[in-house]
């Protein structure tokens, strides 16, 4: 179902009631849309818990262009962002809350990692630095955020052609004490939607497999 959360952002939301752990996913560049309401009652079923997606860019009519996206990542604020996160992490209604992103949504599970909200967290192929042209003042480094929270909860899910994740940013993330999970052959976007052209079917079933492990790992 979706739903509205306090900031006024709007959210897809899965309840179950036997649930002792909440999932919050942070959605792609594209936003809450089918593949995420399928997403999380999926995932919802499969890992026995509660889930809140929360829209990232709430209140604007976005074409399914990518430079209308950049130009609104530019103009938004982290804080925000990371609030809409934790009221999602709310909306579960559990003690324990876990928390999976992918592209753009990875690169936000990383910055969660500076909260204490997330018990554990996988970014799937997440930018592990902002690129250049989606910077801005309100803004912060993933690994500056990393550096200063919670880096040992996180697993970075990397395919090793991806340019959004070059090797050096790799190494990086590494030695602040992320674990990674590397797929050899894979590039961006791998694993959560079928339709890309970058979907590997065998790849995405050993991430899934992890992610799973690593979110219910206590």
């Amino acid at each position: 179902m979706r739903i509205t959360l306090p900031s006024g952002s709007p959210a897809i939301s899965v309840h179950r009631s036997t649930a002792r752990t909440g999932l919050v996913i942070a959605p792609d560049i594209w936003g809450i849309r089918p593949l995420f309401d399928d997403l999380a009652e999926r995932l919802s079923a499969e890992w026995a818990m509660s889930v809140c997606v929360p829209e990232p860019f709430p209140g604007q009519d976005l074409p399914l262009e990518i430079d209308a996206r950049v130009a609104a990542l530019r103009v938004a604020d982290d804080r925000d962002r990371l609030r809409d996160l934790e009221e999602a992490a709310a909306e579960t209604g559990c003690d324990r809350v876990v928390m999976i992103g992918f592209c753009m949504g990875g690169m936000y599970a990383f910055k969660a990692a500076s909260l204490g909200t997330f018990d554990r967290i996988v970014a799937f192929y997440g930018m592990i630095r902002m690129p250049v042209s989606w910077r801005s003042p309100d803004q912060r480094e993933p690994l500056d955020l990393i550096a200063s929270g919670h880096p040992e909860r996180v697993l970075a899910v990397i395919g090793e052609q991806d340019p959004y994740t070059p090797a050096d940013d790799v190494v990086a993330l590494e030695a602040l004490g992320v674990s990674t999970l590397r797929f050899p052959e894979a590039a961006h976007g791998f694993v959560h939607d079928s339709t890309r052209d970058s979907y590997r079917a065998a790849d995405a079933a050993i991430a899934w497999e992890t992610a799973q492990a690593w979110v219910h790992t206590p």
